[in-house]
């Protein structure tokens, strides 16, 4: 089934803490939708993990458990009480106990919880798919699809025909489903959550009915009949015959209709995003501490290396990697910043976009643009091959938000649509096959360096392609090839922290370390099993 990615759900955001979207802002998101399914009141619950997935091995490094305890405890993804999510828990009284075993997984990235209070228990089984993204897909025994993007009512019941029936007749919404599981409920997908009047009608239809609210998780909604203008390069240029748009005003177009938002809209919503990427390279810059990471504020001896004149010279790229830097280690300090496409490669896009911008003195509107191109190379690959790294590999990652920013560089220097296109075809055909294996779980090293990577070899790819060097291979068919080079890269180099600088000899004392100061910091919190 094809699906229409928002630049703003899965491709530029979330605005978050914590060192992987993946891990930190998506188990959060199922963390609030499991807080809405127990209204709020959860004693206890049990966390399943398959031996196979990533899960298994980088929940705790990769803040899987403090994004999904935060979630349980209805907080938001930039709370600044993340890092504080054991005292949380433990105040709060929930009792959570992990164990993994296999519990026949199909996808690496899979949460089984099962949910009490005094008064009932749920089962929800939802993925993390990357930057942020989820799909919950299955409640009570019940087979579901949901990304939080609908306001979401679930009515259990025993008579659901009657309801459904009764639904169809009194209420607008997108989709009616009734879904059978170990509980039967009624599944009502709409823009907004049924009104009280009409839940108490249903309450004189069945005296046994508990309706469920779940309340939608991304910033753009989707709807019944939902349309897009393309969803391929190709398409796109087809679009753009007669019209002889820009990059960055497709991208407005591409959003315009895929959140149902003025084009105007759009662009201001880019702006926030900007000036909150802008705040967080400012904050880089001067220096970040934390104490539970492997690297110090790297960036700080850089700039004053920078003003020393001891680097190989060269103003934009020293200050590329400078944002780059600076971006990276606040997302491991806990700071906020932007997922662009993921956490784990959150510095190459604006580290190039806004640091080439800063140095050549362009406009706020200038970086405005240059990021909605970005964000609609993206909106390509989120549609037709993945952010995931536990599924691509940091070619998912890394890669992606190279092709990004060099699409964006092209922008920024006026180039032509066809040179953008080629600039992110030609950057991502770089980063074929890059592996993911991050040290000690912590999304720092190698992460900084392939950041720092992938954003100069944006810089290389949109001069190349600015000086019409010929692409060879267009993006749609580079894109189509990532998703196949993606699934033959092996597990242990996706994420899981079993293979590549992962297992060195010094990454292995760096990890020991680590997990001894993680034990004693969480071992009388929560069982792991």
């Amino acid at each position: 089934m094809q699906t229409y990615p928002s630049i703003f759900n899965d491709v530029i955001g979330p605005v978050m803490r914590g060192p992987s979207s993946s891990h930190c802002a998506a188990a959060l998101r199922i963390g609030r939708i499991c807080r809405d399914l127990m209204e709020e009141e959860i004693n206890e619950v049990l966390v399943e993990f398959d031996p196979n997935g990533s899960l298994a091995t980088t929940h705790k490094g990769q803040g899987s458990d403090m994004g999904l305890f935060s979630g349980l405890l209805g907080w938001e993804a930039h709370d600044e009480r993340l890092m504080h999510y054991l005292q949380g828990v433990e105040e709060a009284g929930i009792k959570i106990t992990i164990e993994i075993h296999p519990i026949a997984a199909t996808h690496p990235n899979t949460y089984k919880l099962t949910l009490k209070n005094a008064r009932e228990t749920h089962t929800l089984t939802a993925l993390s798919t990357g930057g942020g993204m989820i799909q919950v897909i299955e409640i009570d025994g019940a087979a579901v699809l949901m990304a939080g993007d609908y306001y979401q009512t679930l009515i259990y019941t025993q008579a659901p025909e009657q309801i459904a029936d009764f639904l169809e007749r009194s209420f607008v919404c997108d989709e009616i489903n009734i879904q059978r599981g170990t509980l039967d409920f009624v599944e009502v997908k709409s823009n907004q959550f049924l009104p009280a009047n009409l839940q108490e009608e249903l309450l004189n239809l069945d005296a046994g009915l508990v309706v469920k609210q779940l309340s939608p998780v991304l910033p753009v909604l989707a709807r019944k009949n939902l349309s897009v203008p393309f969803i391929t390069a190709e398409e796109m240029l087809a679009y753009n015959q007669d019209k002889d748009l820009s990059l960055w005003e497709l991208a407005a177009h591409y959003e315009s209709a895929r959140g149902n938002i003025s084009q105007q809209e759009v662009f201001e919503k880019m702006r926030a995003i900007v000036k909150i990427m802008q705040n967080a390279i400012e904050i880089g810059i001067n220096g970040t501490s934390y104490a539970d990471r492997i690297l110090g504020p790297q960036s700080v001896n850089f700039k004053a290396q920078i003003k020393k004149k001891t680097l190989v010279e060269g103003d934009v790229l020293n200050n590329v990697i400078l944002f780059t830097s600076a971006m990276m280690e606040v997302k491991s300090s806990m700071g906020v910043i932007v997922a662009a496409p993921t956490a784990g490669s959150c510095g190459a896009l604006p580290g190039a976009v806004i640091g080439t911008a800063t140095t050549l003195k362009l406009t706020e509107d200038d970086m405005v643009k240059a990021m909605l191109a970005a964000g609609i190379i993206g909106v390509f690959i989120a549609a037709h091959a993945t952010f995931a790294a536990e599924v691509g590999g940091c070619m998912a990652e890394c890669g992606s938000g190279s092709g990004m920013a060099a699409a964006g560089l092209v922008v920024l220097k006026n180039g032509t649509l066809n040179q953008a296109l080629t600039a992110a075809s030609m950057t991502l055909q770089a980063s074929l096959g890059m592996i993911c294996d991050m040290i000690a779980d912590r999304v720092e090293a190698p992460c900084l360096n392939r950041n720092v990577m992938a954003a100069s070899t944006a810089i290389s790819c949109a001069n190349m392609a600015l000086a019409d060097y010929d692409q060879v291979i267009p993006l749609d068919e580079v894109i189509e090839t990532m998703k196949k080079v993606g699934d033959a890269i092996p597990n242990t180099l996706r994420c899981t922290g079993l293979g590549g600088l992962a297992i060195t000899k010094t990454a292995k004392q760096i990890e020991a370390r680590l997990a001894q100061q993680e034990a004693e910091a969480s071992k009388t919190f929560f069982k792991v099993c």
